[in-house]
């Protein structure tokens, strides 16, 4: 078929991969601006783009998908549809409605458990045994359209974002090409989602990155594998020099007690509301993550040290 596709991030990539293996006229790719990126915040393509580029594929990047001249363009690809995955603009109608078959998202949750921005992240910090990936129907509700398929995939216990996006991803890619052969040859049944258990997954803060060590020992460990690697979990150890801001970037779930954010022995070992957690990497301030053996060696936290 003759597509567009729109995605930004490292998560889109191996679908465009997929698409293109898989034979589909890609008519243009639609991605983020350009955003400063690095040390030196220069101007850098998002990863879909500059993929896209090194396939020769035309691509367009405008920071408003709503406008007349945006709109009008997206008509005149001539499209048989459109495959959006983590684009992050919201569709009109206008543009929803310009391909033959219609757009077609894959989301990376079961919907309609975690619509919206963060679904991967939200889904391990609230501590779900399973998650998966669908190709839906694009309606102009957010994330509200019927779906045509679905993979569960499940969530272990040292599980973090940056482990499960790359699973789910997999999976996205795969199911992407099956589902748009079904639309091609009149063969996808649509479901519409269950009107129960809808929840959103808002876009991670930075302000909620911060450990609290009074909640329970699962929540604490399910909050900090969710935002690993990014933006990470953190809390304050005590140093000669004042405070150092420590990342903590895996973890797992043991039985000990103590007063909250205590070192309960000298490897990582903290107590929390409810039980205790293990750190099993960590990251000070200007260093590289490094499992905990590393770590407690360039910057010990001797048993009894109190963590902010």
């Amino acid at each position: 078929m003759r597509i567009a596709f729109l995605g930004t991030p490292d998560f889109a990539v191996s679908c465009l991969a997929e698409l293109v293996a898989a034979g589909h006229e890609i008519a243009c790719v639609y991605s983020q601006p350009p955003a400063p990126r690095g040390r030196g915040h220069e101007l850098k393509p998002s990863p879909v783009h500059a993929f896209a580029e090194g396939l020769g594929l035309p691509v367009r990047t405008p920071v408003s998908m709503k406008t007349p001249d945006e709109i009008a363009a997206f008509q005149a690809l001539d499209l048989d549809a459109a495959v959006v995955v983590a684009f992050g603009q919201i569709l009109v109608k206008a543009v929803l409605e310009a391909p033959r078959h219609g757009c077609f998202n894959l989301h990376a949750s079961l919907l309609p458990r975690w619509r919206g921005a963060a679904p991967i992240q939200r889904a391990i910090m609230a501590g779900d045994p399973v998650t998966g990936v669908q190709v839906m129907r694009m309606s102009e509700g957010l994330d509200e359209g019927p779906i045509l398929m679905s993979e569960q995939v499940r969530i272990d216990r040292l599980e973090t974002a940056g482990s499960l996006h790359d699973k789910l991803a997999a999976v996205g890619a795969r199911l992407l090409p099956v589902a748009l052969a079904a639309i091609e040859r009149g063969g996808a049944v649509e479901t519409p989602q269950a009107a129960e258990g809808v929840t959103y997954a808002k876009k991670i803060k930075s302000a909620e990155a911060r450990i609290d060590w009074t909640r329970p020992a699962a929540e604490v460990d399910a909050h900090i594998r969710g935002l690993s690697p990014f933006p990470g979990a953190w809390f304050e150890a005590p140093s000669e020099k004042g405070p150092v801001r420590v990342k903590a970037l895996l973890s797992r779930v043991e039985d000990a007690e103590g007063s909250p954010g205590q070192a309960l022995n000298d490897a990582l070992l903290i107590a929390c509301g409810d039980g205790a957690v293990r750190l099993l990497k960590a990251q000070r301030e200007g260093k590289g993550a490094q499992d905990a053996d590393v770590f407690t060696r360039g910057f010990p936290i001797p048993a009894g040290t109190i963590l902010a």
